[in-house]
């Protein structure tokens, strides 16, 4: 019961990205397109379930390509994701549920993310705010993590 009410972090990251808000909106919409980018470096992903309207669910693996074994998991080289879509505001913003599958509490609980895309001068600046951050992703990791999500992002649409 007390896992209910605990509450993680809350880790931000943005980037302007020389893209329109539609094509960054439409390469995070589309499964085929977000596979290519979203996985931070050393991983791939891979999408079993996606529904992007609000109440869609989504599920997708994320694999670990080396061989170092990490804490928290769901398997030895993966971590699975599932969720649920509560907003999308086409070309400006996606509200989202995720939980990852882990025995490991500490990498457990329901992350709410928000991805935020604001026209500029430059092109767009996308943010991301994930709230409840499990205790056990380092603050360091995930900051590394969403930036390589951003450079990632901005490789694939620009």
């Amino acid at each position: 019961m007390a896992d209910e009410f605990r509450k993680g972090r809350t880790d931000t990251a943005s980037r302007v990205i020389n893209a329109s808000p539609k094509t960054l909106f439409e390469a995070y919409t589309d499964p085929d397109q977000l596979v290519q980018w979203l996985p931070p470096a050393g991983m791939s992903a891979h999408v079993d379930i996606f529904e992007p309207f609000e109440g869609g669910k989504f599920h997708i693996t994320l694999t670990y390509e080396s061989e170092e074994n990490y804490s928290g998991k769901t398997t030895e080289n993966t971590d699975v994701m599932e969720g649920e879509f509560l907003e999308l505001v086409p070309y400006r913003k996606i509200v989202q549920t995720g939980k990852f599958q882990s025995d490991d509490p500490s990498y457990s609980g329901e992350i709410t993310e928000s991805l935020i895309f604001e026209e500029v001068e430059e092109g767009t600046k996308v943010t991301f705010i994930l709230e409840n951050v499990p205790e056990g992703i380092s603050k360091a990791d995930h900051d590394e993590g969403l930036r390589s999500t951003l450079e990632n992002l901005a490789r694939f649409t620009e």
